[in-house]
């Protein structure tokens, strides 16, 4: 379906968004992941290139959603064989193990790569049975949280107020995310993620070129409804049945600042190589 770019707005703002958000001392940064894969822009809408791809900090950006996958042995090998890669190093790398497992890998794993929760509360603890806070998960080390992804929206239930009453605690905590733009006070180290509802857990994946048509979509988004300068500096990042054979050709997209990968990111050596697809960027710049 293709959309105008005086109709775009109006669809972006509908967009499911699934939100990835890092804790950092001073500043924080905020990953919102959009699922729906139905936009395209038009090349006579398309706006000269007035924004620079990985902006902000500079970095690529990977992370890893390990989901309800894992048992304390086969999580300690996936450790051992993310700490035996070899990654480059202006790449951004996060992983999000499932709750009762993230002190072991905090605990084991290299300071390369951050850790991240796979969800958290609305609100400051208390009597919420089989939640977590995100005071508790700062406290015990965890950098990023991700909220609104499509699992949780789909069979748990959760709607855009819900998550964005969640992103917005999260954020009062400095663990920056938010459901929607309009929410967000400072963009500073925010990352965006794309991912097409039918290529989650598919194994089907975008092309390249329709990959870039959205991202360039949001970007244009970002531009005409939040500034330029926020268009500019904040990184896009592709998720949706990524692997090793194919991020390469994906990284090499202007607008495509890096992956969010599922399934791939429980295999060490397969994770080190679309990490690595960063080298493809620098070949296409």
């Amino acid at each position: 379906m293709a959309a105008t770019a005086s109709s775009l707005a109006s669809q972006f703002s509908g967009l499911r968004r699934e939100v990835l958000s890092r804790e950092a001392a001073p500043s924080t940064a905020l990953f919102v992941r959009s699922v729906r894969s139905r936009i395209r822009l038009p090349a006579s809408c398309r706006p000269p290139r007035g924004v620079v791809a990985m902006a902000g900090t500079g970095k690529f950006f990977v992370g890893g959603n390990w989901k309800c996958n894992g048992t304390r042995d086969s999580i300690t090998k996936l450790v051992a064989d993310l700490n035996d890669a070899k990654l480059e190093t202006d790449v951004d790398v996060v992983v999000a193990p499932p709750y009762i497992y993230i002190d072991q890998v905090k605990q084991s794993l290299t300071d390369r790569i951050e850790i991240s929760a796979q969800n958290s509360w609305i609100g400051k603890g208390g009597a919420f049975t089989g939640e977590i806070s995100v005071e508790q998960l700062v406290d015990i080390g965890c950098k990023w949280v991700i909220l609104g992804h499509s699992e949780r929206r789909h069979i748990i239930g959760e709607d855009d107020q819900f998550i964005g009453k969640k992103a917005a605690y999260a954020l009062s905590q400095n663990l920056k995310m938010k459901a929607f733009a309009d929410s967000i006070s400072n963009w500073t180290d925010v990352v965006i993620a794309y991912e097409p509802v039918w290529a989650i857990g598919t194994g089907k994946v975008a092309t390249p070129q329709q990959a870039q048509e959205v991202h360039l979509a949001v970007r244009d988004w970002l531009k005409k409804n939040v500034s330029a300068e926020v268009a500019s500096s904040t990184r896009i990042i592709y998720g949706g049945s990524v692997n090793g054979n194919n991020s390469s050709e994906l990284a090499k997209q202007e607008d495509i600042d890096g992956f969010l990968v599922g399934g791939a990111s429980l295999k060490g050596p397969e994770f080190a190589v679309i990490v690595n697809s960063v080298t493809s960027k620098k070949v296409a710049a």
